[in-house]
């Protein structure tokens, strides 16, 4: 008996289910949209696509999908991270899974359209957005891979960059045990200090013309900094190694006489020393997020990053 008792477990693959059945599985606060094979194109073989909408508080609207192999399953499932606001779902992102062999997931995180004004007036829909909606996806995603197979993923990936990494990070704190392992690349971390830093650094550069670096001055400024700190690594090859070890000084560029391309006004190394610094609290005095590295100057400034760190100052009721 015991010898038939564990044939009967070690066989989960009679228990699979068909794509189409997938669309009468019940799961907790999940409504299942649609459950429909999707034939092979291109170099994307078939797979399953399952889309569902998660309400796990009375003003969430999570949508997921989940994308399963057909066939070459790897017996691995891998979720995928957001940018920005984080109200998309990119099948070309999932595509990309499908076609090494992972059961792949991504989540809309609760609403649609880069805006940070879902969350004004919708403290649920904020917590959806913070950390709730990647849980939710990977627990759902596992129950429906395992009524798809007949077997959970035998490891399960989390990868994201910026606010994927973001997400990331949440995930390994608060819910270590959803990922196997975790990508986080980039992270954008520390929400509300890290949208202090992009607004800090577009308002020195910008606030005043005078105070804006050019681009052809931003290269002179970066050809500076390489000279100063490229070779500090042992190798000199267009690349800073550690940029913490750079203690280059923006005076070293300032013009002489009459502005110039390759030199800085007095306005122009305010605005320098002000990014690589970073914002400080002007009454405690304290660092608030760090500023940009040496070796940086030609990602100045940011201003894709300010347009959501001011939206996040103008629409967010609390800080993530």
């Amino acid at each position: 008996m015991r010898f038939a008792l564990l044939i009967a477990i070690g066989a989960p693959a009679a228990f699979a289910a068909t794509c189409d059945s997938l669309a009468a599985l019940r799961l907790p606060d999940t409504t299942i949209t649609l459950a429909q094979e999707v034939a092979a194109a291109g170099n994307t073989s078939a797979y399953c696509r399952v889309a569902a909408t998660l309400k796990p508080s009375s003003d969430s609207d999570i949508k997921i999908e989940v994308w399963l192999p057909v066939s070459g399953w790897n017996e691995k499932f891998v979720a995928n991270g957001n940018g920005g606001w984080s109200g998309a779902i990119t099948p070309n992102t999932l595509a990309g899974a499908v076609r090494r062999g992972y059961a792949t997931a991504m989540t809309d995180t609760g609403h649609q359209g880069g805006s940070g004004s879902f969350a004004l007036g919708h403290p649920e829909k904020l917590i959806d957005f913070a950390y709730r909606a990647v849980h939710e996806t990977a627990v759902q995603s596992k129950a429906v891979i395992a009524a798809y197979y007949g077997k959970g993923p035998r490891l399960s990936y989390w990868n994201g960059c910026s606010s994927g990494g973001k997400q990331g990070l949440k995930e390994a704190q608060r819910f270590p045990d959803d990922f196997d392992g975790i990508i986080a690349g980039a992270p954008a971390n520390y929400w509300t200090h890290l949208t202090a830093q992009s607004v800090w650094t577009v308002e020195a550069a910008k606030a005043d013309p005078a105070s804006d670096i050019p681009a052809a001055k931003a290269q002179a400024l970066h050809r500076a900094v390489l000279a100063a700190c490229d070779a500090t690594d042992g190798v000199k090859d267009g690349l800073i190694e550690d940029p913490t070890r750079c203690k280059f000084d923006p005076g070293t560029l300032a013009c002489k006489g009459a502005d110039a391309p390759d030199c800085l006004t007095s306005a122009q190394l305010e605005t320098a020393r002000k990014i690589l610094a970073g914002p400080v609290n002007p009454r405690t005095k304290q660092q608030i997020f760090p500023g940009f590295e040496p070796g940086s100057e030609l990602g100045w400034p940011a201003d894709s990053a300010a347009t959501i760190s001011s939206t996040w100052f103008s629409k967010m009721p609390t800080g993530i």
